[in-house]
């Protein structure tokens, strides 16, 4: 039991000295996961309370579908970017494997399900009631959707704050297109598993400590909004 004694107490003391490498781990796993969660938000979040409100043909399996895509495993996202990035891959001209940018891609793909699943789902149980108002106003889709967007701000944050939760928290998609190399795509998730296979506890600890930390920020966000509600 000493060694993990040990171990919180040389995880503090690198965390209050602003160790270069933990503090370097650390930003680039909040910049990646925020960047993923930006980009799909802006882009599914829309489409989520657009799709949630329209009525069309076989809408129930379309949720079936969405629904399904939203449990996808983080390392078959990976392994499908790596497909299409690698060197001999159709997209591997690009040249952006085993670098931040795929990284925030892979996540990016990761997170989009969730989103649009929760904003769809969100949109689908309490936007019908605004469609009702902008339809009586002589509005369509589109006008009823920025309405939703807009009254139901709080609950689309807290499903953003869930999707990011996801994204920081996963490891199978980053460390296929990342690699976890040193200084350039090691995350806060890649260094944890890396570290203890090593026996390295310290690191792990400090890290995994940050990640409590964010996370307890992220449920009292959404917590926030709950109660709010």
């Amino acid at each position: 039991m000493d060694y993990i004694l040990d171990g919180f107490i040389k995880a503090i003391e690198l965390l209050i000295n602003f160790d270069k490498e933990i503090y370097g781990i650390i930003g680039l796993s909040l910049f990646v996961s925020t960047s993923a969660t930006l980009i799909a938000s802006l882009i599914f979040v829309p489409l989520g309370c657009y799709f949630g409100i329209k009525e069309f043909k076989h809408k129930r399996h379309f949720s079936r579908l969405v629904y399904t895509f939203m449990s996808i495993p983080s390392v078959i996202v990976g392994l499908v970017v790596a497909l299409l990035f690698t060197r001999n891959g159709p997209l591997g001209f690009l040249g952006i494997m085993y670098t931040p940018k795929a990284m925030i891609l892979a996540q990016s793909l990761l997170v989009l399900p969730f989103i649009f699943g929760l904003t769809y789902n969100l949109a689908m149980h309490r936007g019908m009631e605004y469609k009702k108002v902008v339809k009586t106003l002589g509005g369509g889709d589109f006008h009823s959707t920025i309405l939703i967007i807009r009254e139901l701000n709080s609950d689309i944050i807290a499903n953003i704050a869930t999707a990011f939760s996801r994204a920081i928290s996963e490891v199978g998609a980053v460390m296929i297109v990342g690699g976890n190399i040193k200084g350039q795509t090691r995350v806060m998730t890649t260094t944890i598993s890396m570290m203890n296979s090593r026996g390295d506890y310290p690191m792990a600890i400090a890290l995994g400590i940050i990640l409590l930390l964010i996370s307890f920020a992220i449920h009292s966000i959404i917590y926030s909004f709950n109660v709010e509600d």
